[in-house]
């Protein structure tokens, strides 16, 4: 009789294979050598990371002192992520910045695998992306006004909810990690909302023409960050399968299962809802201005994009080739810099350094922690008056957030001239800022922090008498 100690005394290691082999190996009476072969054949094949990194395209350079250690980093995360046994090519932006542990893909990095996806490669945020409409010859102030009236910052969903059309809904519920009612409730409450971090609300001017042109930029909020976990958890069940030594963060779903498979179409589908939560924000002020629509087209910046076999992780690299956006509109590409710059519209084509991106903003030279503490002999009244000096910035939670303000980002010009210097993209037009919603600090107003704070008075309170 063969047990899972017999399995384990021929060297395996215990498994849920096991089970499956066991019941197998008994009815056919398997023994010695024919045994051995068996178990070999079914047995998961372990896959080791890479000893030696392999080798990417450095699309970046340090121009100051203060990019150094950011440069340096990145390189190191970078030398460590391409260790990863699944990955062929890889790449970093102009933009990069480390996010995370070393061996964690930066922000501004792309790594492209084959027959597999990496969730944590696409992150909590997936889809993140941008969305532009030409709203013509109007006041930018109207439209700054009605869309601040209409879009939703912050925390949680809205209470004056969005439908959810039908025939997305039914893709929800088609896909076995989407059909749950807590992914379905993000979906319906979190549509028309843009969440807070560098998410934004941005009303400009083209360059060119002097048409008014709105932009938005946030991802997939609750129901793509849900999904993500899920991910996560079972990306975790094949990397202990079948890559024990690889970087938890760097687990990966296999494309060719039927999990992979189903995972790849979820990923459609948020990516279909993401679209829909900018359009809707965007269509409902054009109704509501009473004005007509004179272009409009998108792009995400933070997703995965499939050819053939091969998965292309952007992590913050905006995708420049049509072959990663089915629904491209002339090639045009948006690439948001900072609150103060202008948001450049781009179109590119793929080289061998690039492999078909390009940044997706300005990013970071130090984190948001660091940048508060460069700030401390100044009071955010002050910072917030020299940093927005001619620009109309609001800040939806009423709290300004002195990490999202222009000196928080890397410097844009310098973004801009390697983007020259290394190929990614040409620029077509720029929209020139005129204002800007952010969510600002709103977990000052959180319900656990008032609650918090509360509780402190009550004490402080009770202590005077």
């Amino acid at each position: 009789m063969i047990t899972g100690q017999t399995l384990i005394n021929l060297g395996f290691k215990p498994n849920k294979w096991f089970r499956e082999a066991i019941d197998y190996a008994n009815k056919y009476n398997l023994e010695g050598d024919r045994l051995l072969n068996y178990l070999e054949s079914v047995c998961p094949n372990i896959i080791e990371p890479f000893s030696i990194s392999l080798d990417y395209h450095k699309n970046i350079r340090a121009e100051s002192e203060l990019e150094i250690s950011n440069v340096e980093q990145i390189h190191k995360t970078m030398a460590e992520l391409m260790k990863t046994p699944t990955l062929v090519d890889g790449a970093v932006m102009p933009d990069a910045c480390p996010t995370g542990a070393i061996g964690q893909i930066p922000v501004g990095g792309i790594a492209v695998a084959k027959n597999a996806i990496h969730p944590a490669m696409h992150s909590a945020d997936i889809c993140c992306s941008v969305m532009m409409t030409n709203l013509g010859q109007i006041d930018p102030k109207k439209v700054l006004d009605k869309a601040h009236s209409l879009t939703h910052f912050g925390g949680g969903g809205r209470k004056d909810l969005f439908d959810l059309p039908r025939d997305l809904e039914d893709k929800i519920k088609g896909n076995y990690y989407l059909n749950s009612e807590r992914s379905l409730n993000f979906a319906r409450t979190h549509l028309g909302t843009q969440g807070d971090g560098n998410h934004f609300l941005y009303v400009g001017r083209s360059e060119k023409t002097g048409e008014t042109m709105l932009v938005t930029h946030h991802g997939s909020r609750g129901f793509g960050a849900n999904f993500y976990t899920t991910g996560m958890k079972l990306a975790e069940t094949f990397r202990k399968e079948i890559s024990p030594k690889t970087l938890a963060k760097n687990a990966w779903i296999p494309y060719d299962t039927d999990e992979g498979k189903q995972y790849w179409e979820a990923l459609q589908i948020i990516r279909e809802w993401t679209k829909l939560n900018h359009k809707i924000i965007h269509d409902t002020t054009q109704r509501r201005l009473k004005v007509e629509t004179l272009d409009q087209f998108w792009n995400e910046h933070n997703f995965v994009f499939k050819e053939d076999d091969l998965f292309f992780h952007a992590k913050g690299a905006t995708p420049l080739d049509d072959k990663f956006v089915p629904d491209s509109k002339d090639g045009l590409r948006l690439i948001p810099l900072n609150m103060s710059e202008p948001i450049l519209i781009v179109k590119g084509e793929t080289t061998d350094s690039n492999l078909g991106f390009a940044p997706h903003g300005a990013g970071r030279d130090v984190s948001r922690t660091q940048h508060k503490k460069s700030k401390s002999d100044k009071t955010t009244e002050q910072i917030f008056v020299e940093e927005t000096e001619g620009l109309d910035i609001r800040f939806f939670s009423g709290h300004v957030d002195i990490s999202e303000l222009p000196s928080a980002y890397k410097n844009a010009q310098n973004v801009q001239d390697q983007m020259k210097e290394f190929g990614l993209g040409e620029v077509q037009d720029k929209i020139l800022p005129y204002g800007c919603i952010m969510a600002g600090d709103w977990q000052i107003d959180a319900p656990w922090k008032i609650k918090a704070r509360k509780k402190r008075e009550a004490k402080e309170k009770k202590r005077k008498k």
